[in-house]
């Protein structure tokens, strides 16, 4: 079977966006998926995935840099990442785990790997915050991997791994540790075993992404692999078929901001004014206080 054939009610595959090479903070290497104008992304504005085996991809990391207006939620797979920002916070986000911090009015963090070897895979999700929102005051946190409950989602072995939000699994209400992210942003890390096929349900109001991260989808359009973020249309559920080799998907929902996106680098606001008015802080210091 080539192709999915979609229950009543379940979201229609709108449209796929393949993830491109990039590289950022001191020349780490990256796959990312930018939509800061894409209404169909909202809330959630860019995804990055970093996967190498080599330290040289990675080692460098992010040194101290600023954010204002947005959240960012860092998910490892594989290796981990110390956080120190200028509130005098430090974490480290290890295999399983996830660190969760919301900018606001204005943070200035770094985020470097901890070890040089056994190589690195990881996500970071930047979700954006409501105009109303964006300068409110600045905090972070770490939840590791123990704290992460795995749902199974079968009797073969899937399972979902509820990092953010609250879900509807197998009729019950289930709630992630993290659920104060910004336009009630929910994120979920689905494993799926080889040619299993689960529908989850989803708010009607909400926008749903699925990013795959290992092996590959069914979907109504034909297969779909590794490294491409899936945007789906309305309806009250998400249906997912994996393929023989199995899947691993970041399953995104969270409602629509339907405000203006204004993004420059590290800032992201709702005017050209607002970001003339951030860069004005950054440079003179104001922008973290």
């Amino acid at each position: 079977m080539n192709k999915l054939t979609l229950q009543p009610g379940a979201r229609p595959l709108v449209r796929t966006v393949a993830s491109q090479a990039s590289a950022d903070g001191a020349g780490v290497k990256i796959q990312r998926v930018a939509g800061f104008q894409s209404p169909d992304f909202s809330p959630f504005l860019m995804l990055d995935e970093i996967r190498s085996d080599n330290a040289d991809d990675y080692i460098a990391g992010f040194p101290p840099h600023p954010h204002r207006g947005i959240e960012t939620l860092t998910y490892m797979l594989n290796g981990e990442f110390e956080h120190q920002d200028h509130l005098g916070n430090r974490g480290a986000v290890s295999t399983g785990g996830a660190q969760w911090m919301r900018a606001g009015r204005g943070i200035i963090h770094s985020e470097m790997p901890a070890q040089g070897e056994g190589g690195m895979h990881g996500f970071q999700l930047w979700i954006n915050m409501a105009a109303a929102n964006k300068m409110d005051a600045p905090t972070w946190r770490d939840i590791q991997g123990g704290d992460i409950p795995e749902v199974p989602l079968d009797s073969r072995g899937s399972v979902a791994r509820l990092i953010a939000g609250h879900w509807q699994i197998q009729g019950e209400a289930k709630t992630a540790p993290l659920t104060e992210t910004a336009a009630e942003a929910a994120v979920a890390d689905l494993r799926l075993q080889p040619d299993t096929e689960f529908t989850l349900p989803m708010p009607a109001e909400h926008a749903v992404l699925v990013f795959i991260y290992r092996g590959g989808l069914m979907s109504e359009r034909g297969p779909i692999g590794r490294g491409n973020m899936l945007l789906y249309g309305r309806g009250e559920s998400l249906q997912l078929r994996a393929d023989g080799e199995g899947a691993g998907l970041l399953c995104l929902h969270g409602r629509p901001l339907n405000e203006p996106v204004v993004h420059y680098g590290p800032f992201v606001m709702n005017s050209r004014e607002e970001i003339e008015q951030t860069l004005r802080d950054y440079n003179n210091g104001t922008l973290a206080t």
